[in-house]
């Protein structure tokens, strides 16, 4: 059952994305040089008009999940060799999918607003007012868990992950409130919904 709930879910995950990823096609579509109809010109204008509107909310919102979005794929990566739990195991692998994707699109973002590119590094949000309570993982506790193994491997992975998505979630939820930029507040509203689902699923899986 597990497994079958996981699988939906993973699914689920990468139909999201790539219903949003469809979405943003249009956005970066060059316009010079396409002759376009009225109405696909000035919903393409429209959409560029919403990529480049920001506030400090978008960009501390893009800099910040980038390197916590950096340390969940991490910890995706950690489940290979040291686990044979097939719903870790698609847990991470959706994870994974989702994650890395919105790291590219918010490097994108801050790129287009002028802004610094964003760093994996997770030393810059410990030096952050809002880093705290971020569900972050410290060094010591990355290297417990590569230590670990098997069943021991399984119960920690679940219950680090799902401190790590209470904390996306917390900073998702403050950009849907105070960013401005339509896209940014669309992938907060993903990340709310996804990431409650696969916290929904692990703690089912810790029972």
């Amino acid at each position: 059952m597990h497994t079958k709930l996981v699988a939906s879910l993973a699914a689920a995950t990468v139909s999201a994305f790539l219903v949003a990823g469809c979405s943003d096609d249009t956005s970066d579509m060059p316009m010079d040089g396409h002759s376009m109809g009225s109405s696909n010109s000035a919903s393409a204008s429209s959409q560029a008009d919403a990529s480049v509107e920001f506030n400090d909310a978008d960009v501390m919102f893009a800099r910040m999940m980038y390197p916590h979005h950096a340390q969940a794929v991490e910890m995706a990566a950690m489940v290979q060799g040291r686990t044979d739990n097939s719903d870790v195991v698609a847990l991470a692998s959706a994870i994974e999918a989702a994650q890395q994707p919105e790291m590219d699109r918010m490097t994108a973002w801050l790129a287009e607003w002028g802004q610094p590119a964003p760093s994996a590094d997770m030393g810059e949000m410990s030096g952050m007012d809002h880093s705290s309570g971020m569900g972050m993982m410290s060094q010591q506790d990355m290297d417990a868990l590569t230590a670990l193994s098997g069943a021991a491997f399984d119960r920690q992975w679940l219950t680090m992950m799902i401190e790590h998505h209470t904390g996306a979630i917390e900073m998702a939820n403050v950009e849907i409130v105070d960013g401005s930029n339509p896209e940014a507040q669309e992938m907060a509203r993903t990340i709310v919904a996804t990431q409650q689902q696969e916290i929904d699923t692990m703690q089912q899986l810790l029972g």
